[in-house]
């Protein structure tokens, strides 16, 4: 048995995981511990304060009780907000509170690019265009090449979380970009577990999304792999070997 343990920041789309731990049909468990996201805004004053270190800490005991052998932050733009730097930093913070391996969703983005192979994406976000466009700053310092970034102008994790199939597919197709070797849909607020096959095949091109990431990246840390055809190519290819030079 493997437990990761996830923290979520309060109650949006939580529920994806215990429909990722089904579809992963294996002897791993997610544990998840919500931690206090004070005002719900997707503004970069209340996202800095949503992950901050004294929020995040709180819930890594409840974890560690559960037997978690790694934590994953599953935020998306309460990480990438502090920047590549300061993200590495709230990443080190957690792992040192924890006394676990510990990673975040934006890293988890930007692991599982270079895990498929794959240099050109564009973003699909529920986010406000200034928020979409940190992410998009964030990823290109993880060396990805992004061609659009469409933000939708989203302000709650509340209304994110009522989306269903068709609002998702609608910002996953407008979000696309001819070029695009992959489509990014941040926001672990944002239901996609039971979306991310239809949506490869509704967009011919790999589909990554937050709480698939995020579950992927807490595998990673555990050094698990399982095939799961369901959460989408990321979950079903072998590992790119990385060249020398």
């Amino acid at each position: 048995m493997t437990a990761i343990g996830i923290l979520y920041p309060g109650h949006s789309a939580e529920d994806d995981y215990p429909r990722i731990e089904q579809l992963l049909g294996s002897d791993i468990r997610l544990p998840l511990v919500h931690t206090d996201i004070g005002e719900d805004a997707h503004r970069v004053d209340a996202l800095l304060e949503m992950g901050s270190a004294d929020r995040l800490a709180a819930g890594v005991e409840e974890l560690r009780l559960a037997g978690a052998e790694a934590v994953v932050w599953a935020c998306t733009s309460g990480s990438f907000v502090y920047g590549w730097d300061g993200a590495h930093e709230q990443v080190r913070k957690l792992a040192l509170s924890a006394g676990l391996p510990a990673s975040s969703t934006s890293f988890a983005f930007a692991h599982a690019v270079r895990e498929l192979g794959v240099k050109r994406v564009a973003v699909a976000a529920t986010y406000p265009e200034d928020v979409a466009g940190l992410f998009s700053d964030f990823l290109k310092a993880a060396g990805a090449d992004v061609l659009s970034v469409r933000g939708s102008g989203i302000i709650t994790a509340a209304e994110v979380g009522t989306w269903q199939w068709p609002e998702v597919l609608e910002m996953a197709r407008a979000g696309d970009h001819p070029d695009a070797e992959a489509v990014l849909l941040p926001d672990t607020a944002l239901h996609t577990a039971a979306y991310v096959r239809d949506l490869e095949t509704e967009l011919g091109k790999p589909v990554l999304t937050a709480n698939q990431v995020t579950t992927w990246e807490a595998l990673r840390l555990a050094d698990r792999r399982v095939n799961a055809p369901e959460l989408g190519r990321l979950f079903t290819r072998e590992p790119v070997v990385q060249m020398p030079g």
